[in-house]
């Protein structure tokens, strides 16, 4: 049997370091566990809140209701080097699965090894970088309903977009993707261009400070982080809350910042771009427990 735990600080459970107590909180390991949890739910009547790494999430301070189910320990990988064929599960580490493959001579993610989330996450909103995106490589991907019914749901199903996919804003719960990739390439060149990345994005974003990544999408053909920047915004601080210095689509927990001080970080930066550009920031972090 699964551990409910109850009031829940969530501020180790999210990259930003903010947020308030989860009123329940579990974290499963396999399709039992979440069966079990999905179960809980349902009979308690309350509803249920997914999050995998927090890398890409901005949690209320006032916390969670309901069941908050963390999938970040929901491990298991299997690779097949002759076919490139890969089915993880959705708490497995996004750049640690770019590593192992690029280790096994697979091409296909070297661009995915700085993005901070699960591969459950990263399906869900499409995560990109580099060039490169999640639909570029999924073959399917496997989920539960609120039901406890598994389905298997393929690439054109998802509907994928620009950091988005049909299972947001869903019931479904991602329990794994599978990637079919490209095998037998020099393990070698794969990856020096894997560390490459890595080292690229170490460089050009913020990673000594607290954060959630990229706070905006970019409105093509514009970038977010150039439209911020050319403001003078860069260094803007509410509270403990500040826009990145050295990557201006960033906002980095100072110290003791409050999902508040980042929430009207936020509205501050879309007021600014709306008066000069007539352009509106669309928030690419996703806020939880907020009305």
């Amino acid at each position: 049997m699964i551990t409910i735990n109850p009031n829940v600080p969530l501020i180790n459970f999210n990259t930003l370091r903010v947020g308030g107590v989860a009123r329940w909180l579990a974290e499963p390991t396999n399709i039992n566990d979440l069966k079990e949890l999905i179960s809980w739910a349902n009979a308690k009547n309350i509803s249920y809140q997914i999050i995998g790494a927090g890398s890409n999430v901005l949690i209320n301070d006032n916390g969670l209701y309901g069941l908050t189910i963390c999938m970040r320990k929901f491990h298991g990988t299997e690779i097949n080097v002759k076919t490139g064929l890969i089915k993880v599960s959705a708490g497995e580490a996004i750049p640690n699965l770019a590593k192992r493959v690029a280790k096994a001579g697979i091409h296909g993610l070297e661009w995915a090894v700085g993005i901070p989330g699960t591969v459950g996450g990263a399906v869900v909103m499409n995560a990109g970088a580099q060039g490169g995106c999640i639909a570029d490589w999924l073959n399917s991907a496997t989920v539960i309903n609120k039901k406890g019914e598994i389905y298997e749901i393929d690439n054109k199903q998802l509907k994928f977009d620009y950091r988005h996919s049909s299972l947001q804003n869903t019931e479904y719960i991602v329990l794994s993707a599978k990637f079919l990739l490209k095998p037998s390439q020099n393990p070698m060149m794969i990856s020096k261009q894997t560390n490459q990345n890595l080292k690229s994005r170490i460089t050009t974003q913020p990673y000594t400070f607290p954060s959630c990544g990229s706070v905006f999408r970019n409105p093509e053909p514009f970038k977010a982080a150039k439209l911020i920047e050319e403001l003078g915004l860069k260094g803007k601080r509410i509270g403990g809350a500040e826009i990145s210095r050295l990557h201006a689509n960033f906002i980095v927990n100072r110290g003791n910042a409050k999902a508040s001080d980042v929430k009207q970080l936020i509205e501050f930066i879309q007021k600014k771009v709306l008066e000069k550009h007539n352009l509106l920031l669309i928030p690419e972090v996703k806020e939880l427990g907020f009305l």
